[in-house]
């Protein structure tokens, strides 16, 4: 199971970026984003009201204390950070485990999550944002074919096209 936990969501500046990190969890493979932090309803339903649409099972839960989340999981736990070990030097090793809790940060990361983490790894040790971090990550672990992804119980369906809009709806 991947699970992408959101470290510190705030009420009205997290908005579109913690909802932007769970669009790009879902597209991209994993089967769970975690919100900690402020809780957010209008994150919430608007991550559910995507999977009704567009399909899939990914889900979206709600705990107030990361440490909960993360002192309890099984499995390994990879922290996004530019401060980490380069992903190109340990993708090989961290695409051997399956169950995998991703951590991105919104405001300041505590010491304790770099200490809690299997991994702390980054892309391009520089400032970047969590959803360009988190989407080169999971291309790396997935080699590229979470861009075929398929997604059951889609009730609408882009259809790909060099130009113009597409859409087949009712589609499953």
């Amino acid at each position: 199971m991947l699970v992408v936990l959101r470290l510190g969501h705030r009420v009205g500046r997290d908005l579109r970026i913690t909802t932007h990190v769970a669009l790009t969890a879902r597209a991209m493979g994993c089967d769970k984003v975690m919100l900690s932090g402020e809780k957010d309803e209008s994150v919430i339903a608007s991550i559910k009201n995507v999977v009704e649409k567009w399909g899939g099972s990914f889900t979206v839960e709600y705990q107030k204390d990361w440490k909960k989340i993360v002192g309890g999981w099984r499995g390994k736990i990879v922290h996004l950070t530019m401060y980490g070990e380069p992903v190109e030097e340990k993708i090989s090793e961290i695409r051997k485990f399956k169950n995998l809790l991703i951590i991105v940060g919104s405001e300041k990361v505590p010491g304790e999550v770099y200490k809690m983490s299997t991994y702390n790894i980054s892309i391009t040790s520089q400032p970047i944002s969590e959803v360009s971090a988190l989407a080169v990550f999971l291309h790396e672990y997935f080699k590229g074919s979470e861009l075929g992804k398929k997604f059951k119980k889609a009730r609408i369906k882009i259809i790909p096209q060099a130009k113009g809009k597409k859409i087949e709806r009712g589609y499953d």
